[in-house]
């Protein structure tokens, strides 16, 4: 190699020794909070990256890759001793050059001390909070104005976002369900790479697809033991055997809604009466469904088997690629366990705070010169109880807890059947849009009238009440007054009462 490729190689291994040397020295600083613990994994991080690279091109250098090193040692066979002086002098005016120029010839790497002080800039958002939880709100967003989502609030989605199970099984097979999921692990998976530069995602997600194969064809996953095959065995066991049945009164007797689904399960159309229904089941009868007129057949429904097999090979493709990206959000997820309880516990003490107490906090935050968190604030909160938290982010004492009736719960049927815990929050909520939405919808003025009231029967049955009153006009027994002689004014109905008493 000439004494460029030797300098080169050297000062690569000298860089690959400082950057193990500043890693050590970067551990040996224990880091006293979340932000300081944060930059000194990002500044590891770094210094693994400048460590792959630098010996990478070693690697490549000792390889020899362009021959260099072979035409050297031919050159040292032939004449050992000239070539060896020969490359002596070139290191000696290589030295005499530039041996005062360039900190990898001269020794001198970067600033030690201001490298380990170097606070890498990272970008999270306001609700991250310094990647301490976790945002998922356009998640949140997306699922509860979805088909496959529904309404609920964001603490609760919180609680069950990994819980797909629960989703509908036709649902899951659809487009837009495997895009919130796609898009659902790449926050994720940016979200780990963000507070966890030093984790091994990569190795996670290399053992769930290596195992999601096998799992997946013997039905192990959760949710998917039929490998999505399940409408096909359901369309099989909605099937009638028509060769019970010798006529169309027979079929009757079943039932419209169970010729409906009989007619549904092998692709015709099921509407019409159930008279109308019994006649085309029974032209089925001993006919293949291949030689029937296609105008039988609802929209869609493809009157052949070769079209059958296709849309069940399409439902398992689309089973097997949403059951991959399940188990991805999973694996991402028991990554980052601790923090989606942080995030979890976050939610619910910001529920039990009052703006001013949210802005205050975040205030200072923003002042604090020092690391916001303290050993304190990291250690884990023991709270069996599951207790509201307070300003300071433990449980509150049971004692309040009990005083403000946070064990009682109230639902409200107006408000989509949620439900609210203790007198405050019930109270409270007469007021807020999504109860003033529902009344709305009900077509209610949402007024002092109707608070306390949260069935949808007896809130209608108020507001009739409420109209027949406006329409019956003028009354007499109710607006005419009279007065006695005190000077004490009555309506009719009273004073005549009162008169008979012998009152007045």
């Amino acid at each position: 190699m000439s004494s460029t490729l030797l300098e080169q190689a050297r000062a690569s291994h000298e860089e690959v020794e400082r950057l193990e040397r500043f890693i050590v020295t970067d551990f040996k600083n224990e880091a006293r909070g979340h932000k300081e613990r944060l930059h000194q994994n990002h500044r590891v991080r770094k210094a693994l990256e400048q460590m792959q690279e630098r010996s990478s091109k070693l690697a490549r250098t000792y390889h020899d890759e362009d021959s260099a090193r072979k035409e050297e040692i031919a050159g040292l066979k032939a004449d050992g001793l000239g070539i060896f002086y020969l490359r002596l002098q070139e290191l000696q005016d290589y030295h005499r050059k530039w041996g005062s120029r360039g900190d990898e010839v001269s020794g001198q790497g970067p600033d030690e001390e201001a490298e380990l002080k170097e606070e890498p800039q990272v970008e999270f958002s306001g609700e991250e909070g310094m990647g301490r939880y976790l945002d998922l709100h356009p998640f949140y967003l997306q699922f509860i104005n979805s088909k496959f989502g529904r309404q609920t609030d964001y603490a609760e989605y919180m609680g069950s976002a990994t819980d797909f199970a629960n989703i509908p099984r036709s649902q899951r097979l659809g487009k837009a369900y495997r895009d919130y999921l796609s898009s659902l692990l790449h926050y994720l998976k940016d979200f780990h790479q963000r507070t966890q530069p030093l984790g091994n995602l990569k190795r996670i997600e290399e053992k769930v697809a290596a195992d999601f194969e096998g799992r997946f064809e013997s039905g192990s996953i959760p949710g998917w033991e039929d490998k999505g095959e399940g409408s096909a065995a359901t369309r099989a066991a909605q099937q009638l055997d028509l060769d019970a049945f010798d006529s169309t009164e027979e079929l009757l007797a079943l039932g419209a809604e169970k010729l409906r689904d009989s007619l549904a399960a092998m692709g015709l159309k099921s509407g019409g009466t159930p008279q109308q229904r019994a006649e085309r089941l029974m032209q089925t009868k001993g006919v293949p469904l291949t030689t029937l007129p296609k105008k039988l057949f609802a929209r869609g429904a493809a009157p052949s088997d070769v079209a059958g097999a296709e849309e069940v090979q399409r439902q398992k493709t689309a089973a097997k690629q949403a059951s991959l990206l399940e188990q991805r959000v999973l694996a991402v997820c028991t990554a980052l366990g601790p923090v989606l309880e942080d995030t979890r516990a976050n939610v619910e003490k910001k529920q039990a705070r009052t703006y001013e107490e949210l802005k205050a906090e975040q205030e200072e935050q923003e002042q604090a010169e020092e690391p916001s968190d303290s050993d304190e604030e990291d250690d884990f909160v023991y709270n069996p109880l599951k207790l509201p938290l307070g300003w300071d982010g433990k449980p509150i004492p049971y004692w309040l807890y009990k005083l403000h009736g946070l064990n009682q719960e109230y639902h409200c049927e107006i408000c989509g059947d949620l439900t609210y815990w203790g007198r405050r929050a019930f109270e409270r909520h007469f007021k807020e849009a999504r109860h003033q939405t529902g009344m709305r919808s009900l077509g209610i003025p949402n007024n002092k009238c109707f608070y306390e009231v949260t069935s949808v029967t007896d809130a209608q049955a108020l507001w009739e009440n409420m109209k027949s009153r406006e329409k019956g006009g003028f009354r007499a027994e109710n607006e005419e007054e009279y007065e006695d002689a005190d000077g004490n004014v009555y309506n009719k109905r009273t004073y005549e009462d009162m008169k008979r008493q012998g009152l007045i």
